[in-house]
């Protein structure tokens, strides 16, 4: 299994959907796609081998991956609406923003001012603020300090690498902020916002975008001018949610058995005790 599906707990959450082990997913026969991206679903620059499946949440992802050159996409739908539908909701008192910062990773670093992003968040929001910063960010002190003077802030895991350290409720964990709250905003357009639309919230993307060292620009201004409905401080509700349900693949969803036969787990051992006997596929 490449190292990619078992990000954010993907594979772990899928695996529980179907009736298998969270603890210890099959092996994936493909590649799954780890995050919302405007190109095939796959993480830029990742080698990966030529002719295998990949695993793709949207029917637009999968019309792009197709005229990348790569065929053998099939649309799945998103691991975090599969959650959802194995989770059902508390309906427990939602308030305040949970406000999502645009961030770097390993290979790259987040160029931007904090502060005076935080100053419009502030200004913009009439409730309790929740900064959810990536681990990358919230493991730097100063950075996590600025936020910690204007709110409660949070960080939902580690991401994992390698299959090391992979935080396997990162998702769970997200679900639940995302039910706690009102609306859900960041700096760009991600999968937190699309997340968030599907777990009820009320989605706004402003403030100022920051910068990747070395980024697309052209990309980033793409994704603003292609999804207009879902950025502002306050987009309107209804067309915000189709765009967004779109993008996460809403009516793709299989049943477990055909979501079995998808990955190749139609051998894959159950959660039927000890003696983990064949779960039919």
């Amino acid at each position: 299994m490449h190292h990619g599906n078992h990000f954010y707990g993907h594979a772990h959450v899928l695996a529980e959907y179907c009736g298998l082990d969270p603890a210890d997913p099959p092996r994936i026969d493909g590649y799954l796609q780890h995050g919302w991206n405007v190109v095939d679903g796959l993480g830029a620059g990742t080698p990966y081998a030529p002719g295998r499946p990949i695993f793709v949440w949207s029917e637009r992802t999968r019309r792009r991956a197709a005229s990348m050159g790569r065929p053998l996409a099939t649309v799945i739908g998103s691991p975090f609406l599969y959650l959802l539908e194995s989770a059902p909701e508390d309906h427990v008192e939602r308030e305040g923003t949970i406000w999502y910062p645009f961030h770097g990773w390993e290979g790259q670093h987040v160029d931007g001012d904090h502060r005076r992003l935080i100053d419009e968040i502030v200004a913009t929001e009439d409730g309790p603020i929740t900064f959810c910063l990536y681990w990358h960010e919230y493991q730097d002190a100063r950075i996590r300090a600025s936020y910690e003077r204007a709110g409660r802030v949070i960080c939902h895991g580690y991401r994992g690498y390698m299959r090391t350290q992979t935080d396997t409720r990162f998702l769970h964990k997200q679900l639940a902020e995302l039910r706690a709250h009102r609306r859900v905003a960041s700096n760009r357009l991600s999968s937190a916002i699309f997340y968030g639309v599907a777990a009820g919230c009320e989605p706004a993307v402003y403030g100022n975008p920051m910068r990747l060292a070395k980024e697309d620009a052209p990309t980033a201004e793409r994704i603003r001018r292609e999804w207009p409905e879902l950025h502002g401080a306050q987009p309107a509700p209804a067309a915000a949610r189709e765009s967004a349900m779109a993008e996460l693949g809403d009516g793709f969803l299989a049943s477990p058995a055909e979501l079995r036969a998808t990955l190749g787990w139609t051998t894959a051992p159950g959660r039927t005790g000890a003696d983990r006997k064949l779960v039919p596929a």
